[in-house]
């Protein structure tokens, strides 16, 4: 593992194992940080942009890709390196793997004819696909970024969550008849779905129903709760629910405050209601999920 801090921001370096490495950004200025790391044509580069936003800039800044919040992007280029160049903008979070071809080839052998890149069409050409981040993503994502446990067992949990990403990454369903929807095709549609997640996120503790939520943002029900489930992969108040446990989970492991304190900052009036679905969702209580994290 592998530190580099200064007052501008932070990157981590984290060896998975020959051909494998997870880099973690995070940038809690109010200032654009730069963070640059020579990286060749060998190798495919994964990143996830999980807050705020990030730029990748190619061939001495002629050419930029930006990667907003809840968003990936994939680059595979074997004519040319591809060194990263990125600018991190304010209080935004990264996280990147970075695998060797040779490695990745080793994964997916038998499944090459559904990666694309790894067809024949695509054996000396450049690859690169921009995507959204689907909430399973997004836990182990935030999994990746924070987590407590023992250092006997961290290499070991870290080679498994980042196979955990890879895997989900590469779970495509036939998504051709989601790709030809009207609906995302439409811009502003997109964005005032997009609206719908914050206000339920910033407002977790009393969230609108769905026929205020879809007043709010001015769609039908019907598009709110089609469109919601085609950019998230889940339901509304599904959604919800899995971020309020996440989040009472970062509450939990922070150590600052007790299972009372944490079911009411996530919108529960009873302990016992929130100890019930955090059991739902992590199969333990809060108390033993806890005792399960002192080291």
């Amino acid at each position: 593992m592998n530190d580099k801090n200064n007052a501008e921001g932070s990157l981590q370096e984290i060896f998975v194992e020959p051909g494998f490495l997870v880099l973690k950004f995070q940038n809690e200025t109010t200032q654009i940080q730069q963070f640059n790391r020579k990286i060749d044509r060998s190798f495919l580069q994964f990143h996830f942009c999980m807050k705020g936003r990030a730029k990748f800039v190619f061939n001495q800044g002629t050419y930029a890709l930006d990667v907003p919040e809840e968003q990936s992007l994939l680059l595979y280029n074997t004519q040319v390196d591809l060194p990263l160049n990125a600018e991190v903008h304010p209080n935004s979070w990264m996280l990147s793997l970075v695998m060797s071809i040779q490695k990745f080839h080793s994964l997916f052998s038998q499944q090459a004819e559904h990666i694309p890149f790894l067809s024949k069409e695509f054996e000396d050409k450049k690859y690169y696909t921009q995507e959204l981040i689907t909430p399973t993503i997004a836990v182990v994502l935030s999994q990746l970024m924070n987590y407590n446990v023992h250092p006997t067992i961290m290499d070991l949990y870290v080679k498994g969550k980042v196979y955990e990403l890879i895997a989900l990454y590469f779970n495509k369903t036939d998504n051709s008849a989601l790709e030809q929807c009207p609906f995302l095709v439409d811009e502003e549609n997109v964005k005032r779905i997009r609206k719908a997640k914050d206000i339920i996120l910033q407002r977790m503790t009393e969230p609108p129903t769905l026929p205020e939520l879809a007043e709010e943002i001015g769609l039908s029900l019907r598009k709110l709760k089609e469109g919601f489930k085609q950019i998230y992969g889940d339901s509304v108040y599904s959604f919800l629910f899995d971020y309020k446990m996440e989040y009472a989970r970062k509450m939990l492991e922070s150590n600052q405050y007790n299972v009372n304190e944490v079911g009411l900052k996530v919108g529960y009036s009873t302990s016992s209601h929130f100890i019930a679905a955090f059991k739902k969702k992590y199969g333990t209580t809060p108390k033993k999920y806890l005792m399960s994290q002192v080291q």
